[in-house]
């Protein structure tokens, strides 16, 4: 069974809304389970519950089958949504173009000038869909 995973900001942004549309065509195109994952992060102190995404999402796109709704709390959202990519050793990643840019920031400061399409397909075995919002 084919998976994708794309991560969203909460509450939706145009851009998260944007970048769930794609990935919802394409989990429908491939006949894939779809996972929508939040970083709550611990510095915001928001409490972003699973039903708060659910409604958000279902308001957006509609109802969905074979959707699973997570939210995770961390101090960093580009090594939680690394983390579940892999727990979900998911097919492919749906981000959109500012999420490209934030990971691309990020593995700078640790790789010099990074390719996060690659990184992810060396790291993760996934396909990596990039959304331009």
């Amino acid at each position: 069974m084919t998976t994708v995973v794309v991560p969203v900001r909460y509450p939706l942004t145009e851009h998260s809304r944007e970048t769930l549309r794609a990935a919802v065509e394409l989990a429908d195109e491939r006949d894939a389970d779809l996972t929508v994952l939040h970083v709550d992060l611990y510095q915001d102190d928001r409490r972003v519950t699973w039903s708060d995404l659910k409604r958000a999402v279902e308001r957006a796109v509609g109802r969905r089958e074979r959707t699973r709704y997570v939210v995770r709390r961390s101090f960093l959202v580009e090594e939680t949504i690394l983390d579940e990519v892999a727990a979900e050793d998911a097919d492919v990643v749906v981000i959109g173009s500012a999420q490209s840019s934030r990971w691309r920031k990020a593995l700078r400061s640790l790789l010099g000038e990074p390719d996060v399409e690659g990184y992810l397909r060396e790291e993760l075995d996934c396909e990596l869909v990039t959304v331009a919002v």
